[in-house]
């Protein structure tokens, strides 16, 4: 995993976070926020989703769905390519996949 506070920085401002957990194969759950006031990533322990995304961008024609994966991609340090959203093209919860 590469340091990627430059690209994402957590919300909080907190110490970056590790996303190797979510970067195994297994599907994640991820709560996005369009329209924000900048991109961000941020593992949620306490919410529904295992992550929370914000992007800067408006939710149309995939717009977002494509800011949100290129930020993911980031995170974990892999290509979008390998990214792979399973549920929740249309809404703001979404489940995606690391695949091999």
């Amino acid at each position: 995993m590469r340091d990627c506070t430059k690209c994402c920085p957590i919300a909080d401002g907190d110490e970056m976070a590790e996303f190797t957990q979510f970067a195994n194969g297994q599907a994640f759950s991820v709560r996005v926020t369009p329209k924000a006031s900048r991109n961000a990533v941020k593992i949620d322990a306490d919410g529904p989703a295992d992550l929370k995304v914000w992007v800067t961008v408006v939710p149309e024609a995939g717009r977002a769905n494509q800011a949100v994966m290129k930020l993911l991609s980031k995170a974990f340090g892999v290509p979008k390519t390998r990214l792979e959203l399973l549920r929740g093209a249309t809404g703001r919860d979404k489940v995606f996949r690391v695949v091999d």
